[in-house]
């Protein structure tokens, strides 16, 4: 076990009471040191914006270890050598577009450059060993659900009135040099079902759609579980009541950056991504998409936030009952229980939503209020024998980034369990629905 010499021992019983709790991770101060902060995962889960609504046995370790062994690898050239040399072979092939070899060319500059020589900045710093305390920069030899970060700054944009509506004043941003970028970042390897890039196709006209396409780099029409011959990336929000959609050019004056900066936390997230599809293409895992968070700091710029099976879109495929079947290994898995199997919740989730969304008024707000009222069902609690196949699909991940399995064992672990999740909606009378949701 290798851990910092210049650090603090924190023991977890040590923390006291947490600076910030949030949906899935609670935040801590360390003390005596008001740059470091101690983030621990919890094993609640939160899908919809609707907060802390279930709990996956175990999931806190496994997730924590994931985080903690992904941003280790990040800060290591050779992690980053490994995607230069993925971007690379990606040009080479003769099937290659022009214009997608023009886009991963342009990767190769700028942060690349630096991170195959001295690996990517990142806020992580370690985990603490669950029984001494001390902060570990390698794998600790007892795990535990606290990772050690660097804290920087978080602003908030204010909610203005303007005529019977809203604004956001993100003006604080273009005064400070050190802060979290208030924008998460989507990269996209491939166009899942249900996805917000796949809705935004099927509402333009014809025209629309082939333009869209060539933007894309598609040769053919765009459909569901469809990789791309690039990965294209979206922006969102990151501190309004809800998440939304932000043009490139509502993003660049959001971040409080001037245009080169913004475009170099761009090239970090698609970076990012690839670095997380090669870690689970080991496991036979695709890597659909992913969301990151950056932190500026004097021009240089950070890794951060959590990382873990809930920022990303892993799957597998299954043939069964003759139907291409897809499997999920991340958030989705929950989403579509809820969909599925609680529809009549999900339901008044969504006109929750569109309520809040006609107000400016914090959704969960409404849906709490809504509930109390008995307008919508309220939160109902997932059923044991499917939060254990998921705790088993983080724990068959854990064991891989923990070097304990063989990459083909895991991979057959995994197959495994992804076809007990299907039975699990066979058994209940719910394949059919499954399948409407996740079938080719």
């Amino acid at each position: 076990m290798s851990t910092t010499t210049d650090l603090p021992v924190v023991r977890p019983s040590d923390l006291g009471q947490p600076i910030y709790v949030g949906s899935v991770q609670r935040l801590y101060a360390v003390p005596g040191r008001e740059d470091l902060m101690v983030c621990e995962t919890t094993n609640a889960g939160s899908v919809f914006d609707v907060g802390s609504i279930f709990d996956i046995p175990g999931s806190d370790v496994a997730r924590a270890t994931f985080r903690h062994a992904l941003y280790t690898r990040m800060a290591k050239p050779e992690t980053w050598l490994k995607v230069k040399e993925a971007i690379q072979k990606e040009i080479a092939k003769p099937e290659a577009s022009a214009e997608a070899k023009a886009f991963l060319e342009d990767l190769l500059v700028g942060p690349l450059e630096k991170m195959v020589v001295s690996g990517a900045n990142t806020h992580h710093t370690g985990m603490l060993d669950s029984v001494t305390g001390e902060i570990a920069a390698g794998m600790p030899e007892n795990p535990s659900t606290f990772n050690v970060v660097r804290r920087f700054p978080v602003m908030k944009p204010v909610q203005k009135p303007i005529l019977g509506s809203f604004v956001y004043d993100y003006s604080m941003f273009y005064q400070a040099a050190t802060y979290v970028i208030p924008l998460e970042y989507i990269v996209r390897f491939g166009i899942t079902g249900g996805s917000s890039v796949l809705r935004k196709y099927a509402s333009l006209s014809d025209a629309d759609k082939k333009t869209y396409e060539n933007e894309l780099g598609l040769s053919q029409a765009m459909q569901a579980w469809q990789f791309l011959p690039r990965p294209i990336f979206d922006l969102t929000s990151k501190h309004e009541p809800e998440d939304r959609n932000v043009t490139k050019q509502e993003a660049a004056l959001m971040s409080g950056m001037e245009a080169d900066a913004f475009v170099s936390t761009i090239k970090l997230s698609l970076l990012g991504a690839w670095a997380v599809r090669q870690l689970l293409d080991e496991i036979g895992l695709l890597l659909w998409d992913i969301k990151w968070e950056f932190a500026v700091d004097e021009g240089e710029f950070f890794f951060v936030d959590t990382i873990d099976t809930d920022s990303f879109r892993a799957t597998a495929f299954l043939e069964t009952e003759g139907k291409k079947i897809v499997l999920h290994y991340n958030k989705q898995s929950m989403r579509d229980y809820y969909k599925i199997a609680e529809a009549t919740w999900f339901a008044g989730v969504n006109d929750a939503k569109k309520e809040a969304n006609k107000t400016g008024t914090p959704f969960t707000k409404v849906l709490k209020e809504g509930q109390a009222a008995g307008k919508w069902p309220h939160t109902p609690v997932v059923h044991p024998d499917f939060l254990a196949l998921q705790a088993k699909k983080m724990d068959i991940i854990r064991q891989h980034v923990l070097g304990n399995t063989e990459p083909e064992v895991s991979k057959a672990a995994l197959r495994e369990v992804g076809e007990a999740e299907v039975d699990f909606y066979r058994q209940r009378g719910l394949f059919d629905e499954y399948c409407k949701a996740n079938a080719i």
